[in-house]
């Protein structure tokens, strides 16, 4: 199983990025997909999920209403459109899959991508 996430790079305040993560090895359908980030030295931190038809989305609070998540299940592929960029949106990104199910726990998920850093300059 590989996730490639992709689409990170330097942004203004206010600005606006799109990350892509492409899987493959397993059957995406299958899975929840999900978004965290990290920020060196912090928590690993939960960002948005969808379900495995996406039609059920999540999103922590301090991205609610800036961020949304989608996916394409023919491509194998799922999306994070972040609007309304702040500086404390700065981390790297990962997309995760967990198996039946999209929490919002790093814990449950299965497969990990290499992550793609975003940084938001003031």
């Amino acid at each position: 199983v590989q996730l490639q996430a992709f689409g990170g790079g330097l942004v203004q305040a206010g600005g606006f990025l799109r990350l892509s993560c492409v899987a493959s090895g397993l059957t995406f359908d299958d899975y929840g997909m999900g978004w965290f980030r990290r920020v060196p030295g912090k928590e690993r931190e939960f960002v948005s999920a969808a379900t495995w038809s996406g039609s059920s989305t999540y999103y922590a609070d301090s991205v609610k209403g800036r961020f949304a998540i989608s996916r394409d299940n023919a491509k194998n592929m799922v999306y994070l459109q972040m609007n309304s960029l702040k500086p404390e949106d700065t981390a790297v990104y990962y997309c995760a899959a967990q198996n039946g199910l999209a929490t919002r726990g790093w814990q449950d998920h299965n497969y990990w991508g290499q992550g793609t850093l975003v940084t938001v300059s003031s």
